[in-house]
C-alpha cells in the first residue's frame, strides 16, 4: 500500500522505517549527522516552503513533510487496516 506524505510524495508504506517530529532535528545529533550524510548523496526531499512538521525515513530517501507525525501516523494506521480487510475478504468463500 502507499501513504501520501504531503507535497506530492507518495511512497510505500512496507519502505517506511521511521516518522519523527521535526523538532527532534535539533535536539539530536545523531539525526542532523544522518541528514547531512544523506543530503551530500542527495537523497532528502525537502518543503519547498520550510514549514516541515515531520521526518519520515525510508530505505532510500529521507522526506521532510509539512503534515504532523499524527496525521502521517493515521494515513498509515489506515494502510493497515485496509491490509487486513484485504486479507479478510480473501478468505472468504462465494
Amino acid at each position: 500500500m502507499f501513504i501520501h506524505i504531503g507535497d506530492d510524495h507518495v511512497i510505500e508504506s512496507e519502505d517506511v522505517i521511521s516518522i519523527i517530529d521535526c523538532e527532534l532535528l535539533s535536539s539530536s545529533s545523531i539525526v542532523e549527522e544522518m541528514i547531512f550524510n544523506q543530503r551530500k548523496n542527495q537523497r532528502v526531499f525537502e518543503t519547498p516552503d520550510a514549514d516541515a512538521k515531520a521526518i519520515v525515513i525510508t530505505k532510500d530517501y529521507i522526506y521532510f513533510s509539512s503534515l504532523s507525525v499524527l496525521t502521517l501516523k493515521k494515513r498509515a494506521n489506515m494502510t493497515s487496516t485496509l491490509n487486513k480487510l484485504e486479507d479478510f475478504s480473501e478468505g472468504t468463500v462465494e
